[in-house]
């Protein structure tokens, strides 16, 4: 099987309801973003961050899956899928996908503060002050915030290495690090990108732009990749 590998955004999750940090015109409850994901948020009130998470969370519960996450999830009868994904929901896996790597982390988890390596399943959509690790420390939301490293950057270059086929899904490819991904991909590997606002790449042959929103857009390219890459 060809390796297809995938990078998601926000786009295809916001068409199963989840709003975007773009959607909120930047602002919760009348709150900068940046003032409730970030580490100096955090530091400053903990109780106000972990209100904006528990409402992404149940927000998040309420949501499915839609028709882009379960195409990519059909995709895996004819390749070896692997989904590098911006979005911290876990639509893709509720869909069907086996291989997701998260670069932004995972709202549904929550780790320590203490130490990094101890990371919790968040059960329903709660995680509030005194909600401790078995080392004693606060639990925190198992994301990465503004102003933060991201830890799985390295890995999603390997992984963009390793393409016969990446696709990009969701994302008009403005937001770095994950932008430069595409860097990482041979010349000679086709490039799918599916978003209303794609644009030219710095790539100009074997690129198939698909200008619709991800309900539509998998669909076509699901057709297209089965019909001219799937190995019979």
């Amino acid at each position: 099987m060809k390796k297809l590998v995938v990078l998601s955004g926000s786009g295809i999750s916001a068409e199963s309801g989840l709003k975007t940090f773009r959607d909120m015109g930047g602002l919760w409850e009348q709150y900068d973003v940046t003032e409730v994901a970030s580490p100096e948020a955090w530091e400053r009130n903990p109780e106000l961050v972990l209100r904006f998470y528990n409402e992404r969370r149940r927000q998040l519960l309420k949501s499915e899956p839609n028709a882009g996450h379960l195409a990519l999830a059909d995709l895996e009868s004819h390749f070896d899928v692997q989904v590098i994904t911006q979005n911290v929901d876990d639509l893709h896996e509720r869909a069907g996908s086996s291989n997701v790597l998260h670069l932004h982390g995972e709202i549904r988890k929550a780790r320590s503060t203490g130490d990094e390596n101890l990371v919790y399943e968040i059960e329903g959509s709660e995680l509030n002050l005194g909600d401790k690790c078995e080392k004693g420390y606060q639990l925190r939301p198992h994301v990465v915030w503004f102003g933060e490293a991201v830890p799985a950057i390295g890995e999603a270059a390997r992984i963009s290495q390793e393409a016969d086929i990446f696709a990009v899904v969701g994302t008009s490819l403005q937001v770095y690090p994950a932008a430069g991904l595409v860097h990482y991909v041979d010349s000679p590997a086709p490039l799918f990108v599916v978003d209303p606002s794609a644009v030219e790449t710095p790539r100009s042959e074997n690129v198939h732009l698909i200008r619709e929103k991800a309900t539509t857009g998998v669909a076509k390219m699901k057709d297209m990749l089965i019909d001219k890459y799937a190995e019979t």
